[in-house]
């Protein structure tokens, strides 16, 4: 279960949370991230303009995401409104929740290898990860990538470290980033076809992932591969500077159209 440090949440933050009872004044829901935690939806909470039946809103057992608008850590008590979360708001949180989880099911596999407790995980490897990264899955990201020395330099006691990094490569997907520019090659060479493929095997030779693909002669597409945009777009920009310099040089009419 994902766990949180705090007990209840904070005023204004997003939260995850499943809607167990409704009636006429508002809706009790449970908040998943604070181990079930119940919290309150005022009926005036509920949507920015009024509705006939609150239950074409909302419905029990669904899930939503919700802000918080009150905290009474004393009588433990929180309110929460749906209407004062945006539509980018709910993108992202929904999209944070699904790191977490898998997140979450990465400590409690290897806690279960190691014989501890999740809560011992979340002490012992999560925090350090979210000190150090923003969120726990982006600090595995980041040593399923850079390796177990991204690990080590939170602190993570040793124990953890290799059972950790094997676990989250199975579920950790390297994120590949993909740009490309359509291109037209010409060549009134009599031996046009090998002129052209000499020409654009230039750009291949590189020690980037370059691909370049036939649209329908003259028109080609040349796609980069890599990890970070900003080396993508310079590698294929680079790329393009030194085909429309070694051009003129083959006998070869090169243009770049998108």
């Amino acid at each position: 279960m994902i766990r949180k440090r705090s007990k209840v949440p904070a005023v204004g933050e997003l939260v995850i949370a499943t809607v167990k009872n409704i009636f006429d004044y508002g809706s009790y829901l449970t908040l998943d991230e604070y181990g079930n935690a119940q919290a309150f939806l005022p009926w005036s909470e509920i949507a920015t303009k009024w509705v006939r039946n609150v239950r074409n809103v909302i419905k029990e057992g669904e899930k939503k995401v919700v802000k918080v608008i009150r905290v009474d850590e004393r009588k433990g008590t929180v309110d929460v409104s749906l209407k004062k979360v945006t539509d980018d708001e709910r993108r992202k949180k929904l999209l944070l929740w699904k790191k977490e989880q898998r997140a979450d099911k990465i400590l409690e596999i290897v806690a279960s290898k190691l014989g501890k407790s999740e809560a011992e995980a979340y002490e012992q490897v999560g925090w350090k990860l979210e000190d150090s990264f923003g969120t726990i899955m982006d600090g595995l990201e980041k040593a399923v990538k850079e390796g177990q020395v991204v690990l080590e330099k939170t602190g993570i006691g040793e124990e953890w470290i290799k059972p950790l990094l094997e676990e989250a490569k199975k579920h950790v997907e390297e994120r590949k980033v993909k740009l490309s520019k359509v291109v037209t090659v010409r060549t009134v060479s009599k031996d046009g076809i090998e002129t052209i493929r000499k020409f654009l095997s230039t750009a291949t030779e590189r020690e980037s992932d370059v691909r370049i693909y036939t649209i329908g002669s003259p028109r080609y597409k040349i796609e980069v591969v890599g990890n970070e945009p900003k080396e993508v777009s310079k590698e294929l920009e680079d790329i393009i500077k030194s085909l429309k310099e070694s051009a003129e040089e083959m006998g070869v009419e090169f243009k770049v159209i998108e």
